[in-house]
C-alpha cells in the first residue's frame, strides 16, 4: 500500500482543508470571546486569575509543549531518520523531569507572572529584569519562527501553495490571527485554546496510530519489518543514521541533547505556565498531567514515524512541499483520504497557532511587566497602563513573527525548535539555578551568566552550519561556518554556568542577606507567595 503521489502533487481537497480550519477557528474565537469578559486585571491577562486546576493547567502545559516541532517535526525526523530522530521524543519528554524536580513548585512560591520576576527576587531589580527580558523575547523569537515556519509548510501542502508569495501570505494569516487570540482572549483564552489542542491533537495521534497497527497486525515487528522494506536500509532501526556518520556527528547529538534536557526548564512560556494555578501543590501536580499526557503523545509518534517511513517511504517525503514536515499529514491522506487528512493537518494548524499565542502572550507580559512597569515606571505603572503596553507589545511580536517566519519557511522545524531549546538552557537556566540554590549568587553573576549564555549561544549559531555553508543552510551559497555542530548547547550552557560563578567570585558587593532568606522560604514553603502573588 503507497502513496498515490506524484512527486510535487498536493493530497486532499484544499475545500475541504479550508471548511475545517475555519470551522475550528470559529470555535475557538467564541471560547476565546468568552474568556476575555474575565480580562480586568495584569493578573487576568498574565495569569488567568489563576484560576486552573492542576490537570487543567497540565493539558494547556501538554498543549503549549507538543508544538508543530513534536508533531510535524518528530514525525518526520523518525521517517527519515529512524531510530535517530526518535531520540529528539526521548529529550523532550525526559527534559521534564528536569522541570518537575527542579524549578515548578519552587518558581510558583517566588513569582508572580514572569520568570523576571524570580531572578530579581533578591538581587538588583533593574539590570537583571532587562536581561531576563531580552532573553525571553529571544526565545520567544527563535521559537516563534519555528512554528511559523510549519505553518508555512502545512498550508502549502494542503492548498496547493507552492510559490514563496502564497506561502508567505499563509503566514501572515497565521500570524493575524494570533494576534487576535492574544489581544482578546489573554492567557485565558490562550490557555483554553491550548487545552482544546492538547486532547485533539492526542485524540488524533492515537486513532493514526491504532490504524497503523491495525494494517500490521498490532504487530510492532511487522511494523518495523515493511519501515526496513520500504526504506531498503535495515539501518533506520540502528543509532547512528543521522548522529553516527561522525564523530562531529556524535558531539552534535550529544550538544542536542544537553540542550532539549535543560532548556526545556528555562522555556519562558512554559515557565509562565505555573502562575495560572493557585499554588504550588497544583504546580506540581500539573507538571505530572503534563509528563503523562506528553510521553502517551511521544511514543504514538514512534508508530507514526515508522508508519509514514513503511507506508510512503522518505523518498516520497522528502520530495512533498514541506520535505520532512509533511510525514504525519501524508500518512493520514494515505490512512484516510482528504477528510482525515483535513482533520489532522486542522489539528496541525491548532497547534501551531496555540503555542504561537502562548509564546506571544510571554513575549508580551515580559516586555510590559519586566520592562515598562518594573523599570520604566518603577514598579508604579498607571491603573490599565501595563494592559495597554502588554496589548501594544503583542501587535509588534505578531509583525516580527510574521517576518521572521517568511524568511525562515522550508526549514525543519524540530530542528529550529531545538535551537530555541539551546538558547534558553544557556540564557536563563544557569541564573535560575542559581538563584534558587545558591546563596551567594550576585546581580553581577546573574548579568554574566544571561549575557554571556545569550550572546555565545547565537554567535556559535550564526557561525554553525545552520546557517550557511551546508546543502540545508538558511543562507544558501555562503560559507562562513567556522563552528563545526549544528547545536551549540554543549559550549554555550556551560560556559554560562561557569560565567554565572565566575561573575559573582569576582564580585566585591554581596546581596541582601534577609531578602536571600525570605526567597529560601518562601520557594521552599509558600509562605508569602499568596500575598505576593494576589497583588
Amino acid at each position: 500500500m503507497n502513496l498515490h503521489l506524484e512527486t510535487g502533487s498536493h493530497p486532499g481537497d484544499p475545500v475541504i482543508n479550508i471548511l475545517i480550519f475555519a470551522a475550528f477557528v470559529a470555535i475557538t474565537m467564541i471560547i476565546v470571546f468568552r474568556a476575555s469578559r474575565n480580562n480586568k486585571t495584569a493578573a487576568d491577562y498574565y495569569a488567568a486569575g489563576r484560576s486552573f486546576t492542576g490537570g487543567q493547567n497540565g493539558a494547556a502545559i501538554a498543549g503549549d509543549y507538543l508544538s508543530a516541532a513534536s508533531f510535524l517535526g518528530i514525525v518526520g525526523a523518525i521517517a527519515m531518520t529512524g531510530y535517530d530522530g526518535f531520540l529528539y521524543s526521548i529529550g523532550f519528554l525526559v527534559a521534564w523531569l528536569v522541570a518537575l524536580l527542579l524549578v515548578a513548585e519552587l518558581l510558583r512560591n517566588t513569582g508572580k507572572f514572569t520568570m523576571a520576576d524570580v531572578l530579581s527576587f533578591r538581587l538588583k531589580q533593574r539590570p537583571v529584569r532587562i536581561a531576563a527580558a531580552i532573553t525571553t523575547l529571544v526565545v520567544c523569537f527563535f521559537y516563534l519562527l519555528a512554528q511559523m515556519a510549519g505553518a508555512g509548510g502545512l498550508v502549502s501542502l494542503l492548498l496547493g501553495i507552492d510559490d514563496a508569495v502564497g506561502q508567505s501570505i499563509v503566514i501572515t494569516v497565521v500570524g493575524a490571527l494570533m494576534i487576535v487570540y492574544v489581544l482578546v482572549g489573554g492567557m485565558k483564552g490562550t490557555t483554553w485554546v491550548q487545552i482544546i489542542k492538547a486532547f485533539l491533537l492526542i485524540a488524533g495521534a492515537a486513532v493514526m496510530t491504532i490504524w497503523v497497527l491495525a494494517l500490521n497486525g498490532f504487530n510492532l515487528s511487522t511494523l518495523l519489518d515493511s519501515a526496513v522494506a520500504t526504506a531498503g536500509n535495515p539501518a533506520i532501526l540502528e543509532p547512528g543514521l543521522k548522529y553516527g556518520v561522525s564523530d562531529i556527528a556524535k558531539v552534535d547529538f550529544m550538544s542536542l541533547g544537553l540542550a532539549l534536557v535543560l532548556g526545556t526548564a528555562a522555556l519562558p512560556h512554559v515557565l509562565m505556565r505555573f502562575y495560572t494555578v493557585p499554588t504550588a501543590k497544583e504546580a506540581r501536580k500539573s507538571v505530572v498531567w503534563a509528563i503523562w499526557l506528553i510521553g502517551i503523545f511521544y511514543l504514538f509518534t514512534l508508530v507514526l514515524g515508522y508508519g509514514a517511513a513503511a507506508l510512503i517511504g522518505a523518498d516520497v517525503i522528502a520530495a512533498a512541499p514541506g520535505g520532512a514536515n509533511s510525514a504525519a499529514p501524508l500518512l493520514a491522506f494515505e490512512l484516510g483520504g482528504p477528510l482525515l487528512l483535513g482533520l489532522i493537518s486542522a489539528i496541525a494548524f491548532a497547534t501551531i497557532l496555540a503555542v504561537v499565542a502562548g509564546l506571544t502572550i510571554t513575549a508580551a507580559a515580559s516586555f510590559a511587566h519586566d520592562i515598562y512597569a518594573s523599570v520604566v515606571k518603577k514598579g508604579n505603572p498607571a491603573p490599565g497602563s501595563e494592559m495597554k503596553v502588554a496589548r501594544r507589545t503583542v501587535v509588534i511580536i505578531g509583525v516580527v513573527a510574521i517576518v521572521g517566519g517568511i524568511g525562515a519557511n522550508g526549514q525543519n522545524i524540530a530542528f529550529l525548535v531545538a535551537l530555541a531549546f539551546a538558547v534558553a538552557a544557556s540564557a536563563n537556566l544557569p541564573t535560575i539555578v542559581y538563584s534558587l540554590f545558591w546563596k551567594r549568587f550576585t546581580t553581577q553573576g546573574a548579568l554574566w551568566s544571561m549575557y554571556g549564555g545569550l550572546i555565545s549561544a547565537i554567535v556559535l549559531i550564526a557561525l554553525s552550519p545552520v546557517v550557511s555553508g551546508s546543502e540545508s543552510a538558511m543562507i544558501k551559497g555562503a560559507d562562513f561556518a567556522v563552528f563545526p555542530l549544528a547545536n551549540p548547547g554543549i559550549v554555550s550552557i556551560p560556559l554560562a554556568f561557569l560565567l554565572g560563578w565566575l561573575g559573582t567570585v569576582l564580585d566585591k558587593k554581596t546581596e541582601d542577606p534577609a531578602k536571600q532568606s525570605e526567597m529560601e522560604v518562601r520557594s521552599l514553603t509558600g509562605i508569602g507567595a499568596e500575598k505576593a502573588s494576589s497583588h
